[in-house]
């Protein structure tokens, strides 16, 4: 079965999460993608990550899967002409560096695009490359509060919070991804690639939902509210008798009036504080202490049972561990084995979203560093054993 992407070609040029993000999601579904890595150094991402097994990161393995790696100095005259070479074969160039570094090194999209009009240069950064900030060095935590979404995350009475995940890189990562395949489908219309242009801020921005319109018409800022959707009830997080927390969403009147059959309550909606949605809301705080004053009388495996064979939402807050061993999650093999030569099996997350047709698939790990320079440079660019030599004699490669 042939992957969707199979027939394209993708130079990932960036470092660390917000560009390589966008390749590995390229890659998964089955772009041929050609890492460029500093010599000796390779990305900074394979040392990050708090655990280090044989001094390995276990972030590489999964958003460098399905790459190739190729070391290339950039930097050098003779890197960015080896560059060149690459983009007359490519479909996509890929880079998160600041704008006007590319332009620096003589691979401005003017230039890249004379040797290959049919090129899209994917390019990720904090600001995006125009307006007055474009300059300034931007990473993804900047980028999550520039666009709104670390003021709104965390508790009330405490400073912003950060989500967990580096949210910001990945969504920018996402949109550029999201990006480049609309530039590939106005490619098959027009003959002619083009820019674009991915901003972390305006990724993250992109889901504020109706966070702009609320200020700009009602003058309505909104604030951290912990764990709740203010003025949506029941929607919140609830203890259990073994001390785990399950989360309940039951605010439409429907789903309500089945919690309550659950909680033997049957005087709760047709209690006038709790008969429709907007009663709720009004009400959340006095009924969310109702409910966890039952749910804490319930173990939490009995209280799940019970809310999912009445058709209630719910669900525990799952760790890496139950993730892994949730046997929905087996089923549809969201989470995968992939093997590597140092660490052996490495469990890691599946492609995402699936294709009945032509789905994704992970075939390898990241990469160690360099390990295709023979394949490229020799396979696809014709260089002999000997010019390999030399370059990498010269740190070129």
């Amino acid at each position: 079965m042939t992957a969707p992407l199979s027939d394209i070609r993708v130079l990932e040029t960036g470092t660390l999460l917000a560009g390589p993000f966008c390749g590995q999601l390229l890659g998964d579904f089955g772009a041929e993608v050609i890492k460029l890595e500093d010599p000796g150094k390779g990305d900074p991402m394979r040392q990050w990550g708090r655990e280090k097994p044989h001094g390995q990161s276990l972030w590489w393995p999964v958003v460098a899967r399905n790459k190739k790696s190729v070391t290339c100095n950039l930097r050098t005259a003779e890197g960015q002409a080896l560059v060149r070479r690459l983009v007359e074969k490519a479909d996509i160039l890929l880079e998160n560096f600041r704008p006007g570094t590319l332009e620096r090194w003589g691979l401005s999209y003017e230039e890249l695009s004379q040797i290959n009009p049919r090129l899209i240069l994917v390019r990720v950064t904090g600001y995006g490359q125009t307006g007055p900030y474009s300059p300034r060095a931007g990473f993804g935590s900047i980028g999550e509060a520039m666009g709104g979404l670390r003021y709104v995350t965390g508790e009330a009475d405490r400073a912003p919070s950060r989500s967990g995940i580096s949210i910001g890189d990945s969504l920018a990562a996402t949109y550029a991804a999201f990006g480049t395949l609309a530039a590939l489908h106005a490619r098959e219309r027009t003959g002619r690639g083009q820019i674009v242009d991915s901003a972390i801020y305006e990724a993250v921005l992109a889901m504020m939902e109706s966070l702009i319109p609320e200020w700009g018409i009602a003058g309505y800022r909104r604030e951290r509210t912990g764990p709740i959707l203010p003025n949506v009830a029941p929607s919140n997080v609830y203890p259990t008798a073994d001390g785990s927390d399950v989360l309940i969403a039951a605010n439409q009147d429907t789903v309500f009036r089945r919690l309550a059959d659950v909680m033997e309550r049957p005087d709760l909606p047709a209690d006038a504080r709790y008969a429709t949605h907007g009663a709720r809301g009004e009400n959340q705080a006095e009924l969310d202490d109702i409910i966890a004053a039952w749910t804490r009388t319930v173990p939490s495996t009995k209280l799940l049972s019970l809310l999912h064979d009445a058709g209630v939402p719910a669900g525990g807050i799952y760790t890496a561990e139950d993730i892994i061993a949730d046997p929905h999650v087996q089923a549809r093999e969201a989470v995968i084995t992939v093997d590597h030569p140092e660490l052996g099996p490495v469990p890691m997350q599946n492609v995402a979203p699936r294709l009945s047709g032509t789905p994704g698939e992970v075939k390898w790990a990241g990469p160690s560093l360099g390990s295709h320079n023979e394949e490229v440079y020799q396979g696809l660019l014709g260089l002999s054993a000997e010019d390999l030599t030399d370059l990498h004699a010269r740190g070129i490669i």
